[in-house]
């Protein structure tokens, strides 16, 4: 499985499940996500870097904002990706999400990974560090801020609720454990269990 490495944990935890041992999951670069263009061309790089060395991959990224070009690339290249346009989707689960969208258009979502690494990817990543006066640029238009909770973690709630607060943002948070991500990998890489 080649994967989004904000993603890493959760996959490495779910194909470590018995069952699954024959799923290896590497993963590419989380930052792409700063430039969501760039991820058909680094996915197709590294694609190339392992052809042949197995019996299937499986592309452990949803559309990600590419606008369909990971799906141009996975019908190209023979391939499946997971399911949804992107891992909140996947971690919330589909009605669920659609259900927070339809709420409340301006909402910033959060995972554990962006909650962990949210001074690196937000902050620096889009230069807030630098000019804060970007913030309302990117953020104006947002009201809330939810954590999608993969774990229950305090350190990781307090976290995001720095990260809300930074924003300013009004904080919610919702447990979703891996969500529609498991059983879409297991679903995925189950099948082709060997």
């Amino acid at each position: 499985m080649l994967a989004c490495g904000a993603l890493a944990r959760e996959l490495l935890a779910i194909t470590s499940q018995p069952g699954l041992d024959h799923v290896h999951v590497e993963c590419l670069p989380a930052e792409l996500h700063n430039r969501p263009d760039r991820i058909p061309a680094a996915v197709e790089a590294r694609l190339d870097a392992v052809a042949g060395s197995y019996d299937e991959i499986i592309l452990g990224y949803a559309d990600c904002g590419t606008g369909g070009l990971l799906d141009a690339l996975c019908e190209r290249r023979g391939i499946v990706r997971l399911p949804g346009a992107h891992c909140y989707e996947l971690f919330a689960g589909r009605a669920t999400f659609a259900a927070l969208h339809e709420a409340e258009l301006g909402t910033f979502y959060l995972t554990d990974y962006l909650a962990r690494h949210f001074d690196r990817l937000i902050v620096q990543g889009l230069g807030l560090d630098r000019h804060p006066e970007l913030a309302d640029m990117y953020f104006g238009h947002y009201t809330r801020l939810i954590h999608l909770a993969q774990l229950d973690d305090p350190a990781l709630a307090v976290k995001a609720e720095a990260a809300a607060k930074r924003l300013g943002l009004r904080f919610e948070s919702m447990s979703t454990g891996y969500g529609e991500l498991a059983s879409s990998v297991v679903e995925l890489a189950g099948a082709g269990a060997r």
